[in-house]
């Protein structure tokens, strides 16, 4: 018997016991009526009250509706998405998939032994879910209690501090260091755990949204702590240094994840993975939705990893699209870029820069903005494109900076 299976069995013998209890409680004779109004938040959880919903991106069609413009002339550097899209194999598998009517495999076989192939881990190491966004939520699910606290390096990717909300636990934040290098601090950290007694640290390198890498010494000065480290590799293609996913067969304490969104222009599809000790793979399974990676996103992830040369082509046209963008920033007095080994560029912009968001909106170019954390204040982030969309960029800054 699998891993997975070993995990829903006893996680099906665990509900029947909880469901008999339930049916014996319930037999009792109500004393009185509910009268409380459906409408009233009694029936919400307190920490799902204050929380504040996730912001997502629009989608084309929306921002094509307030825009005024036609989804095919909006450039989208908004999202981090991967512009050239998948390879063809995955239009050819998509087009050709068999059994839609039936159920995927709940445990995506086949795709984590085609990571296992390329990682270098074996399968029973890796699971699959829809995005890593998932994933990231599933391991909320498996380790934290509520009142539980995590350790965060802001400004970083925003979905472990939501996650960590939705899940009731506790955030403890300790900031990067100022730009350009974003630099974690690895006493602060320690005095933290030391102090806190957190369950979880995160850590993404390249970082989200300044595109800096860890230190490795850092990292493995880090997992001498006792606590578990999730170490996102969202980006981790775009840069030099090499993925840590092996080390999660040396250390009990590391999980990383890693998507199909960035490098195999995926995005829409959604599916992410993650490598980590059998220890809490057992405990994933039990909470993982049975379903939860379609049959259409398996299929189309296969066929992206069967086409390596396509995927490590585009790679290398998006760094070297992004370094023509950082030098063609430069240019620019009113702009500050930082030196970035993501997809993505973040740039310090004098004067207001949520004017320049909404100038470059209404030209149909889309980049994100922040106003907050401190670090980020008055920065925006530009997504590497093409080289027709960074030409484009371009003209409307002159444009821009020349009213």
């Amino acid at each position: 018997m699998t891993t997975a299976a070993r995990a829903r069995a006893s996680s099906a013998t665990l509900w029947t016991r909880i469901i008999s209890r339930r049916s014996r409680v319930s037999s009792s004779p109500r004393k009185r009526a509910c009268t409380r109004s459906f409408a009233s938040t009694d029936f919400i959880r307190p920490h799902i009250l204050e929380l504040a919903p996730y912001k997502p991106i629009l989608p084309l069609d929306v921002l094509s509706g307030q825009l005024g413009i036609p989804v095919e002339q909006i450039i989208k550097l908004d999202a981090n998405e991967n512009p050239y899209g998948p390879p063809q194999e995955v239009f050819d598998a998509l087009a050709n998939l068999e059994f839609p009517h039936i159920y995927p495999d709940p445990e995506s076989r086949r795709l984590r032994e085609k990571l296992s192939f390329e990682c270098g881990v074996p399968s029973e190491n890796i699971i699959v879910g829809c995005g890593a966004d998932e994933l990231i939520d599933l391991i909320f699910r498996v380790v934290l209690e509520p009142g539980d606290c995590i350790i965060n390096t802001p400004p970083t990717f925003g979905m472990y501090a939501f996650d960590c909300c939705v899940n009731a636990g506790q955030i403890v934040d300790v900031p990067r260091g100022s730009a350009p290098t974003f630099k974690i601090d690895v006493e602060a950290i320690k005095a933290a755990v030391q102090e806190n007694k957190p369950k979880m640290l995160f850590l993404t390198s390249p970082n989200n949204p300044d595109g800096t890498v860890i230190d490795e010494a850092d990292i493995d000065e880090l997992l001498k702590l006792p606590v578990l480290v999730v170490l996102d590799e969202a980006y981790i293609e775009f840069c030099e240094t090499q993925s840590r996913m092996q080390a999660v067969l040396e250390h009990d304490n590391l999980i990383v994840l890693r998507t199909f969104s960035k490098r195999a222009g995926l995005a829409g599809i959604r599916v992410g993975y993650a490598g980590m000790p059998l220890w809490i793979m057992t405990y994933m399974w039990r909470v993982k939705q049975p379903y939860n990676v379609s049959a259409v996103a398996e299929v189309a992830a296969c066929a992206a990893l069967d086409n390596a040369e396509y995927l490590k082509k585009i790679k290398e046209l998006l760094v070297r699209e992004r370094e023509r963008l950082f030098s063609e920033l430069l240019e620019f007095d009113s702009l500050t870029p930082y030196p970035s080994q993501s997809n993505f560029i973040l740039i310090k912009v004098l004067g207001n820069a949520e004017d320049l968001k909404n100038y470059l909106a209404r030209e149909g170019i889309m980049v994100r903005y922040y106003s907050s954390p401190p670090q980020l204040a008055s920065c925006i982030r530009i997504s590497v494109g093409k080289p027709e969309h960074t030409d484009s960029l371009i003209r409307a800054l002159q444009r821009y900076y020349s009213m």
